[in-house]
């Protein structure tokens, strides 16, 4: 079985090492004992368990899962040359890990949190030789894409990188709309989940502008709902939200 080394074992670590548990030998790196032994019950499969103080990843095919901040600050304790660095850090340039880790290669990779389910939407972009690596470890845990440039990279990190934060949000206010017009709280929440269900198996194969025309009749109860969306200015706060996410994730 391949292993793969996580440094850092926060949410997201977690959530890919769910995905990737059956099929590699997961080894985690972090700062406390406790953690990583949550980290391990959580997981619910062996480990091996490392501190990060002095740690050798010399060879190693490293997942790095630290915050942005804390870059400069780990590179202080690593030792040795990792064989390959898959950095999930949003924001943070290849350029800047190279120069902080040592590493034959990094690779970014923009993974979400639907990684524990094995359906994150990840997007990749780095050193090309490791390109078919990546879609494979990376694919364990969903769907791949890989980018031509970091650019790239930074702006699909607002849209599926921080895009479950934003749909949570929409699907909440959408219950919240049905619980202030009288349906119970647990009936709207059954019903928005059948939705977004149904909803993510639709958007695989039909555009967008398709779906929305197919359900909204002339002067029927989707036009006027819809309406309501388009005076709230809906399409143009999301259309923003990405363009903040992506001048966000180049000023980290």
């Amino acid at each position: 079985m391949k292993e793969i080394t996580f440094i850092g074992n926060g949410n997201m670590a977690l959530s890919i090492a769910k995905g990737l548990k059956n099929d590699y030998k997961i080894e985690v790196v972090g700062r406390d004992v406790k953690k990583l032994e949550d980290f391990e019950i959580e997981l619910g499969v062996s480990v091996d368990k490392h501190l990060l103080d002095g740690f050798n990843m010399e060879g190693k095919t490293v997942l790095l899962c630290v915050k942005p901040a804390n870059v400069d600050e780990i590179s202080k304790k690593l030792k040795g040359k990792a064989r390959v660095i898959y950095s999930v850090l949003a924001g943070t340039s290849i350029e800047k890990l190279k120069l902080a880790l040592s590493s034959g290669a990094v690779v970014r990779a923009m993974p979400n949190l639907a990684a524990s389910v094995k359906r994150s939407m990840t997007t990749l972009t780095g050193d090309i030789e490791f390109k078919e690596e990546a879609q494979e470890i990376l694919g364990s845990i969903g769907t791949t894409l890989w980018l031509s440039s970091q650019k790239e990279l930074d702006i699909a990190t607002g849209l599926a990188g921080s895009g479950p934060a934003y749909l949570a949000l929409i699907s909440e206010a959408l219950a919240d709309g049905a619980v202030k017009q009288g349906l119970k709280r647990e009936d709207a929440m059954i019903v928005m989940r059948g939705l977004f269900g149904g909803f993510g198996e639709l958007i695989q194969t039909i555009h967008p502008a398709l779906l929305k025309d197919g359900v909204m009749s002339p002067g029927g109860t989707t036009a006027a709902g819809y309406g309501a969306l388009e005076d709230g200015n809906v399409r143009s706060a999301c259309m923003d939200a990405i363009a903040k996410a992506y001048k966000r994730a180049k000023e980290l």
